[in-house]
């Protein structure tokens, strides 16, 4: 993406801007809030297909998150092929047994009871598409040099609300999934040493019969969140 010749700093005038009152600001910020809370993860895929080109939609929201040195350190695998899906189920629920059996520790396994979740990830081939989100290390430039990337985790991170945040405003569920390692992901798909998988994101609609647990509504209420200092 970025060439030697070009590392300079040019500044041009701000492209878009927002203009609204103070109570259409309000009124904007309680309508995201009222859709985000409503944003549920789900265990429960149906098999109502999503078009490709949501998919891509969301990943190019994705890829509007700010990042260090706007080097924008990451990449997006967009998944439906079938057996692909169930290649990387059947890696994941390996990795995901030892987890189970006694690798995470009595603590985090205690942590994970309220939520129900075991070794068995159906999800990873119901649901119709998995998106995989790598963070990268180190880019190229384009004579194929290596530059360093800056705040990746952080970078990365922000990407991928971006990403969650768009695919439930296109009407879609969600579920976020990471086994641990998650090397396999790099030969599965093809990714390079640079690169380090970070997530699976099983997306597609909620099945009829979909459950959530109920601990999942219990959220942290703004005071224990926010401190102001105004």
């Amino acid at each position: 993406m970025f060439a030697r010749d070009h590392l300079t700093f040019e500044p041009i005038p701000l492209p878009d801007r927002t203009e609204i009152t103070d109570p259409e600001m309000q009124a904007a910020a309680d309508a995201f809030f009222d859709l985000m809370q409503r944003r549920h993860t789900v265990r429960d895929f149906s098999a109502r297909p999503v078009a490709r080109e949501v998919i891509e939609t969301c990943i190019k929201t994705a890829g509007r998150a700010p990042s260090g040195a706007n080097h924008q350190p990451w990449h997006f695998v967009a998944i439906a092929n079938p057996a692909l899906k169930a290649q990387i189920r059947t890696e994941a629920e390996e990795e995901e047994r030892r987890f189970y059996a006694g690798g995470a520790g009595d603590e985090w396994i205690k942590a994970l009871e309220p939520i129900g979740t075991n070794a068995d990830k159906p999800h990873l081939e119901d649901a119709p598409w998995l998106i995989v989100v790598f963070a990268q290390r180190y880019g190229l430039f384009d004579d194929g040099t290596r530059y360093k990337n800056y705040y990746v985790p952080e970078s990365t991170g922000i990407a991928c609300g971006f990403l969650i945040a768009a695919l439930h405003n296109a009407g879609l569920s969600i579920l976020t999934h990471t086994p641990n390692p998650m090397k396999f992901l790099n030969g599965a798909l093809n990714r390079p040493e640079s690169e380090k998988p970070i997530m699976i994101l099983a997306v597609g609609h909620p099945a009829e019969d979909a459950t959530i647990p109920a601990v999942a509504k219990i959220k942290k209420p703004l005071e224990e969140i926010l401190t102001v200092c105004d």
